[in-house]
């Protein structure tokens, strides 16, 4: 149905995708696999429009043909629809409004919702079988279940006869969906595909892939390393192909981190039972974890995408739009953060993962942005201010036209360092660094690694969240493995390697 020929894209400074030739077969489901940015992204979004032919090299052909898309709408014209892991429905429209999206049927050029209505039923029901006929086609979208959503997404993909899906990229699909609706929808997968639909299927739950694709294709570092059967292949396997099985090169050439004070030192940050559920929902997101960091310690939370890293520092730094559950305590102290300035007070400081943001004000100088934490009064003493950012600019080794120049026009790389250089005249007793090197350099990212170490020989306590798995290993000496928002694993100072931890992320090894 669909050939991927020598697909690439590179982004500034690095090669996201690189020569990848993949074929989607007619009625199969593809599993397709990798770690956290390995790619899979990337290569969806090519499939499915959102980068535009010349954005990318190589070429797609669909049904023999190639095809040049410069839009979502070329790519659903051709067959191609992705459904992401947060939907695209309108929550307040009906069922059948959602369903006919763009494509409205009118009566003297006026919505006719009878007739609406009556193709929404029709769509659901060669969509989804006996599942559709239980939807309510006139009730807001918004009130059902994800897993009802999750359907009404695919059979709007797949149940129009007039502008059908031949292939349907299914992105972590039973991520917010219950055991009950993961089977449903897995039924109705295999229905779809016994009538000659395809799908792509990616999830981080191995036993899934092995459960429900046909074929798999193993993503590292932007390239196809393997495409398998599915029979006969394990999650042991799949997962010694994800990382190379082997441990890969140190990042940036450092070597790997000597153990810290932390087994010799006093605890910092204790945390008992903390438990995050999202606003207006029982979604538990983060679930009973527990775990202290001690003084010259970098302790890491590791794991799939959604498993409850993000939400596990937000909940600590008093960012999360719900309930939160659980006893946190600094130096011994126990303390109450229900927004960031308690988490400031507390000794506490986040390094936030989208640094744009959440980490910076674009539009303020350097200066500024370097004495916001320190120099909340309305009345600022300028020249102390310029003379703290100089000290900062000197010792990060940030590069700048200038301390009045905007923040935005600096680098990644420089941008972060301002994040985290806007701490220290705090001297914060807990730093929360949540994906603190993506998107910038390699020299960044060492100097950062070399930050982070002279931090913890003062006695400061990290606690990272962090995706590259290189990273953990260079840095940590804990690592904590979430699951879907449980612990599952703790991996000690000489246990931590990329595969170890992989093995823990997916459920192909259990670890004390």
């Amino acid at each position: 149905m669909i050939q991927l020929r020598d697909l690439g894209k590179e982004f500034p400074g690095v090669r996201a995708l690189g020569g990848v030739s993949l074929s989607i077969e007619r009625g199969e489901v593809l599993g397709l696999v990798g770690e956290n940015g390995a790619g899979k992204s990337t290569l969806i979004k090519i499939l499915g429009g959102v980068y535009a032919a010349g954005e990318y090299e190589g070429e797609i052909e669909v049904g023999g043909s190639v095809r040049r898309f410069t839009s979502t709408r070329d790519a659903r014209a051709a067959g191609i629809a992705v459904v992401h892991q947060e939907l695209s429905l309108v929550p307040e429209m009906s069922v059948a409004d959602n369903l006919l999206l763009g494509k409205e049927l009118t009566r003297w050029g006026v919505v006719d919702a009878a007739a609406s209505e009556a193709r929404a039923r029709e769509i659901l029901r060669r969509a989804a079988g006996a599942v559709g006929d239980t939807v309510d086609v006139t009730r807001p979208v918004g009130q059902l279940g994800v897993g009802m959503q999750q359907v009404v997404e695919i059979a709007r993909a797949l149940g129009d006869e007039r502008a059908h899906a031949a292939v349907v990229v299914l992105d972590e699909p039973t991520a917010a969906l219950s055991a009950a609706e993961a089977r449903q929808l897995f039924d109705l997968v295999r229905e779809r595909r016994s009538s000659g639909a395809s799908f792509v299927f990616i999830s981080h739950h191995l036993d899934e892939v092995i459960e429900l694709c046909d074929r798999v294709a193993v993503l590292r570092d932007g390239r196809l390393v393997a495409v398998r059967e599915v029979a006969g292949i394990g999650k042991e396997e799949l997962v010694e192909l994800m990382t190379g099985a082997v441990e890969r090169p140190r990042a940036s050439g450092l070597g790997p981190r000597e153990e810290g004070l932390g087994r010799q030192a006093e605890t910092v940050l204790h945390v008992d039972g903390l438990t995050v559920r999202k606003a207006g929902s029982a979604q538990v997101v983060v679930d009973g974890l527990s775990f202290e960091v001690r003084a010259g310690e970098v302790v890491a939370l590791a794991g799939a995408m959604g498993a409850g890293r993000t939400a596990t520092m937000s909940a600590l730094f008093g960012l999360v739009n719900g309930s939160v559950e659980g006893e946190v305590s600094v130096d011994g102290k126990r303390v109450t953060v229900k927004e960031p300035r308690d988490a400031i007070r507390a000794g506490l400081a986040l390094v936030p993962e989208d640094r744009k943001g959440a980490g910076l004000v674009l539009g303020l100088s350097v200066v500024e942005n370097l004495g916001l934490p320190s120099h909340p009064a309305r009345l600022v003493d300028g020249a102390r201010l310029e003379k703290l950012a100089s000290d900062r600019v000197k010792e990060l080794r940030i590069k700048v036209p200038g301390l009045g120049a905007e923040v935005a026009t600096l680098s990644g790389g420089n941008q972060q360092k301002v994040v985290l250089g806007k701490w220290l005249e705090l001297a914060p007793r807990v730093l929360l660094l949540d994906e603190p090197t993506r998107g910038v350099d390699v020299g960044a990212k060492g100097e950062i690694y070399r930050l982070v170490e002279e931090l913890t020989a003062r006695g400061h306590a990290v606690l990272l969240a962090s995706s590259d798995l290189p990273e953990i290993v260079r840095l940590a000496d804990r690592v904590i493995v979430l699951r879907d928002g449980r612990p599952v694993g703790e991996l000690g100072h000489g246990e931590i390697s990329g595969l170890a931890i992989m093995k823990l992320a997916m459920g192909t090894e259990n670890a004390s």
